[in-house]
């Protein structure tokens, strides 16, 4: 199946309705039934303001990235971006063509991509 890998990335303290804002995006994705999504804390990095943060110092804390992504088709990134957007949220994200499928699979699944397809 073609789709999407879509990623945003926010500070870890970054809130909306008083929830973490990745927490919230997990939440209202599962709500929308995107089949699944992740979240992960980042070790160190910089972003437009080009100031290095790094998981050891304890000054820093809630100053890292939160990467919440998904693997998404046509209409679910649609309107999980839609509804960032209706928020008005300031949040940088990067969707990536992808083809997704599972090996396998069992009723409910995603369709079948063939391994040579997945591989080539």
């Amino acid at each position: 199946m073609d789709g999407h890998f879509l990623r945003f990335y926010v500070h870890e303290n970054q809130r909306i309705h008083h929830s973490l804002l990745w927490e919230w995006l997990l939440l209202q994705a599962n709500k929308m039934g995107i089949r699944g999504g992740s979240a992960f804390r980042a070790m160190a990095g910089f972003g437009s303001h080009h100031m290095l943060h790094e998981d050891h110092f304890f000054e820093l804390a809630g100053t890292l990235a939160i990467e919440v992504q998904f693997v998404v088709d046509e209409d679910e990134a649609g309107r999980l971006l839609e509804l960032v957007e209706r928020e008005n949220l300031r949040v940088f994200y990067a969707l990536i063509p992808a083809r997704f499928g599972v090996l396998n699979p069992t009723s409910g699944d995603p369709g079948p991509v063939s391994a040579l397809e997945s591989h080539g």
